[in-house]
């Protein structure tokens, strides 16, 4: 498991060099995903170059940018990496910095690795369900993995605060997750704040410490979960499909999730 990780990490820091070379030289101002938009140059880049690492490793790749392997053949698959080269589309265009690349081993439909690597905030989350999960803070997309434990530590950190934390957009709610948030305010006995925060850093709020829930009533990919899902899991939380106990799964023959929610 520690050499698959060290791999996924490598996978994720190059790619993340592929797209940071777009982001900060090309010139570019575009809202969808245009066939020749920087955008997509910056996705289809950091695909090749994390397919480049991953094939090494003889485990079959399903990615954002190729997932139109059929059900038929990827329906087989008991072990497999699941990418998103860039997660987090409108964080890449505002330039805020709030984007990430997402590496993931899935087995028998269940995430047990995960790397989520954020190159402008030079953050990344990652862990397994062996050893646990770590933040990197300080972390270049040209770091050596060797050097990337010595600037680690395990999740989640330890926190006192006196509210309970809810990872959501303050600015975006839709009804669904301000009824959830009402509920949480007339269960819980500590006032209950928002934290927002772009793409699958999201989950890693809640793999920190930062956030205590986070709920999703909204479309997602399994790619755009996956490792966020992972790291979670070896912080020793959970992603729970909405309206239940039972765990997101992957590799369904629709890659869509269900609603979710993220919490200890």
């Amino acid at each position: 498991m520690q050499t698959l990780l060290k791999q996924a990490i490598e996978a994720s820091l190059a790619g993340a060099v592929e797209i940071m070379d777009v982001y900060i030289n090309a010139d570019f101002q575009v809202q969808t995903k245009d066939d020749n938009s920087p955008l997509t140059i910056a996705d289809l880049r950091a695909h090749n170059a994390i397919k480049d690492h991953l094939e090494k490793t003889g485990i079959p790749i399903l990615s954002e940018e190729g997932a139109d392997i059929p059900y038929e053949e990827r329906s087989a698959w008991k072990r497999f990496w699941l990418v998103d080269p860039l997660d987090g589309t409108k964080e890449f265009i505002k330039r805020n910095g709030e984007f990430t690349v997402n590496v993931a081993l899935i087995e028998n439909g269940s995430p047990v690795l995960g790397v989520v690597y954020a190159p402008v905030l030079k953050q990344i989350y990652y862990g397994d369900l062996e050893d646990g999960a770590f933040m990197g803070k300080g972390v270049t997309a040209e770091e050596a993995v060797e050097a990337i434990s010595g600037k680690s530590e395990k999740l989640p950190v330890a926190t006192e605060r006196e509210t309970l934390n809810v990872v959501a957009s303050k600015s975006h709610l839709n009804q669904d997750t301000k009824d959830f948030i009402a509920n949480l305010e007339k269960e819980s006995d500590k006032p209950v704040d928002t934290v927002s925060i772009g793409s699958s850093l999201k989950l890693c709020l809640v793999a920190e410490g930062k956030a205590d829930i986070y709920p999703r009533f909204g479309p997602t990919m399994e790619w755009d979960t996956g490792a966020g899902h992972a790291v979670v899991k070896a912080a020793g939380k959970k992603v729970y499909q909405a309206g239940g106990e039972q765990e997101l799964q992957y590799n369904k023959e629709n890659l869509l999730n269900p609603y979710f929610v993220v919490k200890s």
